[in-house]
């Protein structure tokens, strides 16, 4: 039996490399961990400017276990925080989005399966820590954001499968219609043929020229076969993204101005590209074997403060933290 002592030096070491294998949050990443998740967090990025977006934040505080219940209770346009315990499973349409309303998943149990979530000429909507999956293509996109301002979507997990044809589902996250001051951050999009559309259609520029501003950061992409995201005639700021076995990721288009930034592909086949004039200034990215053929564009910096996290770290940082990670 070995002396007490050399027991306890064992037992010093193993913790001691315990501490050092365990990864230390950026500043930007601490702000999320989920001892710090708060219904009065508000949100970075684009979805910070305007005004900034603070959801339901002071109002009053429901916790829904039901499909009708929920449908119920994100109605309105009263402040409102709106907590999701548990599973719901319900083939239906989106179900509307009032404004001031902050939807927040208890834990990584909260998971709405078939129907999705529609926010729609509304402003100030928070959907945070949620899970959204397997929404038929006539029942709408898993999160889809039309005709409004100030919306952030965080800590999302979203996602369908590729057992179907690739209009089985709709969108992921599709962010259209003039839609504005949108962030999408460190979320998980997964398992999907047509992952994110920014801008619906290739006609509709007379509504979307001017809007469209969106940030999309520490979020990771995974199984995805195309629109990582497709962007349409807006200015979007990607950055701090990880990318894995994404074939066909960012598609600036349709005279979109994107600036992306520290971000990490591996095992795709397009990172980033162009067409129809669409443009982008990149810095600090990892494109492993995936072409990036973007026309170089005029996006050189955005009116708001953020940390890069730099794209040798971005992989590390981002994998386990994007998703349903927080506890409210």
């Amino acid at each position: 039996m070995a002396p007490f002592n050399l027991i306890a030096v064992s037992l010093l070491g193993c913790l001691s490399s315990l501490a050092l294998a365990a990864p230390t949050p950026t500043s930007n990443e601490a702000n999320f961990l989920g001892k710090r998740a708060s219904a009065n967090d508000a949100a970075p990025g684009y979805a910070s400017q305007n005004g900034g977006t603070t959801g339901g934040a002071g109002g009053t505080t429901t916790t829904v276990s039901s499909y009708a219940a929920f449908t119920s209770a994100v109605t309105g346009d009263s402040a409102k925080v709106v907590y999701v315990s548990g599973a719901i499973t319900k083939t239906a349409d989106q179900v509307r989005v009032g404004s001031n309303t902050s939807i927040i998943g208890k834990n990584a149990n909260a998971v709405l399966t078939g129907f999705g979530i529609l926010v729609k000429e509304e402003s100030n909507v928070i959907i945070r820590n949620l899970g959204v999956k397997k929404v038929l293509a006539d029942n709408g996109d898993a999160i889809g954001v039309q005709k409004s301002t100030n919306v952030w979507i965080d800590h999302c997990d979203v996602s369908s499968d590729l057992d179907h044809d690739k209009d089985y589902y709709d969108g992921l996250i599709d962010i259209t219609h003039a839609a504005d001051y949108v962030t999408v951050s460190n979320t998980f999009i997964h398992d999907h043929y047509k992952a994110s559309l920014i801008g619906h259609s290739d006609s509709n520029s007379a509504e979307d020229t001017g809007h469209l501003r969106v940030t999309l950061n520490n979020n990771y992409w995974y199984n995805i076969n195309s629109r990582g995201p497709s962007f349409r005639f807006g200015t979007g700021h990607i950055y701090n993204n990880y990318y894995l076995e994404v074939s066909d990721g960012i598609n600036t288009r349709d005279g979109a101005q994107l600036l992306v930034e520290s971000n990490v592909w591996s095992g795709g086949k397009k990172a980033l590209y162009s067409t129809d004039s669409g443009y982008a200034v990149t810095n600090d990215n990892d494109f492993g074997d995936a072409t990036h053929t973007a026309t170089v564009g005029t996006l050189k910096s955005v009116p708001y403060s953020y940390t890069l996290l730099g794209s040798a770290n971005v992989k590390a940082a981002v994998y386990g933290t994007a998703g349903q990670t927080l506890t409210f």
